[in-house]
């Protein structure tokens, strides 16, 4: 039960403050000209004023509600370093069971109710949100009127990366801190990196070591850092301590090229998860260079055209024949066009700088002399890449295949030319090459099925001799070849009816996508690779896509970063191709392999938050328990602190103990108004004061 003064006002309050001030001013007037009864007509105009401002006496039937404490655990992965969990863990019980004594309060005190509160890492490996501690206390204390809180209590290590979502808190917050006063740790972090990288050219990281905590005497200034890409070693370098490098790594291939740099833990460090960075970059081709001979002007040369200048990172030199030299109409040879065709130049001088040569209907006319055939065939066996679109030609006496070329061709001309309509089929290689794997479900724009790919009125009869039949023409006989003579790549099209396609003939065929694929096959894609071992990370699912042209046990072993290996079986989801998936546990460096190939696949952050700075430091929460009156104790030091309840605005910490706030909240269950006086006798008592008033100054 409590009681109070309550007043209902039956006139605005100014004007109660204004009729004041004039029976104020009326009782001095009287007082000065020294009417003996001034002080009666003051006491009436106080009698009649009061009236007014209508007093009551509340009278309210409470109850009390309980104060409430947080007590936030801390089982981040940062806590679980050295003997945190087994500290935070002990230390939790014992609070809560003191916490719990509380509850029933001392004659006059406020009850006491705890509310746990427990951070555990987000699941998933490639999650990295640090600690958020703060969160998760603001979350809580979201569901509690802030007028019942007493206060908090933090078990942790003091590493929060989240005190911007609680800047203030209404009751005293208490840090008891885990870990020694003496940890010290090593960190490399990378300042810079590029996301992507040209193929071929070197890219520049930025990185550091520093040293953390209270670096015990003697240990060296520098740090050596291992550095591996795709999981294989690079360089080994020594770096200072606590000063930026920079770092060149040279792009090897397309695709992601994952870099791996590591500093090997040193005795008493913390730990060894942030001795090590992760960066991926994807390995770009700044311009890819084509050179495309043809031996004279047909239909199908436009289609090549078309299709190579539709690439905007593709730069083309595009080099026909116009006039054979054996045609003499007395044309003067430097009147046949407007420069000179730098034909040493492009084949001799600088024809390695060329990704793809493309021969389409050549012959030979003299035109290229032998000396700079051989050189093609030199620049095919060292990596280049060479693709010959057949022609009639070519199973005559003036046939490419007549010349040094042919010792990196895979397939011999009969010199039979069949002229009659086929209809261009997937080879069973072919089901399971990437450049023709699922060509065969490309059909026509009619919607007709495959089948009804338009014909085609041309074949070159050749003999494979090595390499892949991708695809067979009439009589099943070899229509697309590939081969991998030395470092180089090799295509032949037994064809040059090939742009019926691109007209729409009989519906016409996926002559754009077939070379497409070609092109990009011979100039060493890495998604066109026939066999391939890739792993790609989606969050913390794991893809893995093995492409194989001989059958594989599908049967694939994932070693885990801290060195756990498990066994992850492939379905077949077509001929040549096997994809499954799996689930990272921890963020880093998962290797793949099977009994071939090996890959490796970076999940999670390239430094995790939670181990950037794994010290345990006060520094971090100082300014809210300051802010806030509570304490920080380490418990290593200190031990478990008493609990006390302290009165509101009190300072709540000191040596061996710690306080919460008693707030004294209630709820009112019911309220009784009882007016001071009624109205009728308090203007009976001013109207006799005003009457004895009179009769004194009247005598």
């Amino acid at each position: 039960m409590a009681a109070g003064l309550d007043f209902h006002p039956l006139l605005p309050a100014p004007l109660l403050w204004g009729l004041g001030g004039l029976a104020l001013a009326l009782v001095l007037l009287a007082a000065w000209r020294g009417g003996p009864g001034w002080w009666l007509r003051a006491a009436a105009f106080a009698v009649l004023l009061a009236a007014l401002w209508g007093p009551s006496l509340r009278e309210e039937l409470r109850d009390p509600l309980a104060d409430v404490a947080f007590l936030v655990i801390d089982e981040s992965l940062s806590q679980t370093l050295e003997d945190r969990a087994e500290v935070t863990a002990r230390s939790a019980a014992a609070i809560e069971a003191r916490l719990r004594a509380l509850a029933r309060p001392r004659p006059g005190g406020t009850p006491l109710e705890t509310r746990i509160v427990r951070l555990r890492p987000r699941a998933g490996a490639a999650e990295d949100p640090g600690t958020a501690l703060m969160t998760a206390l603001a979350e809580a204390a979201a569901e509690v009127d802030p007028a019942r809180i007493a206060g908090a209590i933090v078990i942790s290590d003091g590493q929060i990366h989240d005190m911007q979502a609680l800047p203030a808190f209404p009751a005293p917050v208490h840090l008891l801190l885990t870990g020694r006063a003496d940890e010290w740790d090593r960190r490399l972090a990378v300042e810079a990196a590029p996301a992507f990288g040209i193929v071929g050219e070197e890219v520049v990281l930025r990185l550091r070591i520093d040293a953390l905590g209270r670096t015990p005497p003697g240990q060296a200034p520098v740090a050596t850092l291992r550095i591996a890409v795709d999981g294989a070693p690079h360089a080994e370098l020594t770096v200072p301590l606590g000063r930026t490098v920079e770092l060149p790594i040279a792009i090897a291939h397309g695709g992601a090229n994952i870099v791996e740099l590591v500093t090997p833990a040193l005795e008493g460090e913390l730990t060894g998860r942030n001795n090590t960075a992760l960066v991926t970059i994807n390995g770009v081709r700044d311009r890819l260079r084509v050179l495309l001979v043809s031996g004279e002007p047909h239909p199908g040369e436009r289609t090549w055209r078309n299709l190579l200048k539709a690439d905007p990172s593709v730069d083309l030199v595009h080099f026909t024949i116009l006039r054979p030299p054996e045609k003499q109409d007395n044309v003067p040879v430097h009147e046949l066009s407007l420069i000179a065709f730098p034909t040493r130049e492009l084949f001799m001088e600088k024809i390695d700088e060329f990704d793809l040569i493309i021969f389409d209907r050549y012959r030979r006319r003299g035109v290229l002399p032998r000396s700079y055939l051989a050189n093609i065939a030199r620049y095919v066996q060292d990596g280049g890449a060479v693709l010959v679109a057949a022609g009639p030609d070519y199973a005559g006496i003036d046939s490419l295949h007549r010349t040094p070329i042919r010792d990196i061709l895979p397939a011999e001309p009969t010199g039979r030319v069949i002229e009659e309509g086929f209809r261009p089929l997937v080879s069973g290689p072919g089901f399971r090459h990437p450049v023709t794997e699922a060509l065969e479900g490309m059909g026509p724009e009619d919607g007709s099925a495959p089948p009804q790919w338009g014909r085609w009125f041309r074949l070159i009869e050749l003999v494979a001799t090595s390499g892949q039949v991708l695809m067979t023409g009439a009589g099943d006989r070899p229509l697309l070849v590939l081969d991998r003579p030395g470092a180089g790549r090799v295509a032949m099209l037994a064809s040059d009816h090939v742009w019926l396609w691109s007209r729409g003939f009989e519906g016409g065929g996926p002559q754009s996508e077939l070379l497409r694929r070609l092109a990009h096959w011979l100039m060493k894609e890495p998604e066109l690779e026939e066999e391939a071992l890739v792993a790609t990370a989606r969050g913390a699912l794991v893809e893995i896509t093995r492409r194989s042209l001989a059958p594989v046990s599908g049967r694939v072993s994932v070693t885990a970063p801290g060195g756990a290996t498990r066994i992850v079986t492939l379905e077949e989801l077509r001929p040549g191709r096997w994809t499954g998936s799996f689930t990272a546990e921890e963020p880093g460096l998962w290797r793949i392999a099977d009994e071939t190939r090996q890959t490796v696949v970076a999940v999670g952050p390239a430094a995790p938050r939670e181990f950037a700075d794994p010290v345990s430091t006060p520094a971090v929460m100082a300014p809210l328990v300051e802010a806030t009156l509570g304490g920080i104790l380490r418990l290593s030091e200190a031990g478990l602190p008493e609990i006390r309840r302290v009165a509101e605005d009190r300072r709540a910490a000191g040596r061996g103990w710690i306080g919460l706030a008693e707030r004294r909240a209630h709820a009112v269950r019911d309220i009784r108004l009882t007016p001071v006086a009624p109205g009728w006798l308090m203007l009976l008592i001013a109207s006799a004061l005003v009457l004895v008033a009179w009769r004194i100054e009247g005598r």
